[in-house]
């Protein structure tokens, strides 16, 4: 019983912190409405134009590709790592699966000229 107690603690007291930050928010946050507060305001580059601009697609593709690689790094140097302790021949199948994976977003990149930086 006593780890339920424990948990309960933890939730109450996540709450209570969360509550008090909205409250100390509330209390010390300015509301005065100024011009600048209601212009429109995205990534740090101030509205020039109209209010609605097209995205180019080439800022997908670089996302596209830090997550392939970023992926590949993040899952793959640990278990490198890991790899001097005796690991069993399930792990390599599965390693070998998320390589595939992840070289299959590879390909379909390469496919679609991702990877052409001229």
């Amino acid at each position: 019983m006593d780890a339920y107690v424990v948990v309960a603690a933890v939730v109450v007291t996540g709450i209570l912190l969360v509550s008090a930050a909205g409250i100390a928010r509330r209390l010390l946050a300015p509301r005065a409405a100024t011009v600048a507060k209601q212009t429109t305001y995205e990534s740090g580059v101030d509205p020039v134009g109209r209010n609605w601009a097209q995205t180019q697609i080439r800022y997908l593709t670089f996302a596209f590709l830090y997550v392939i690689f970023a992926v590949d790094a993040v899952y793959l140097f640990p278990w490198a790592l890991v790899l001097q302790t005796a690991m069993g021949p399930a792990t390599l199948v599965e390693i070998a699966i998320f390589v595939a994976v992840v070289l299959v977003g590879l390909v379909h990149g390469a496919r679609r000229g991702l990877l052409r930086w001229l």
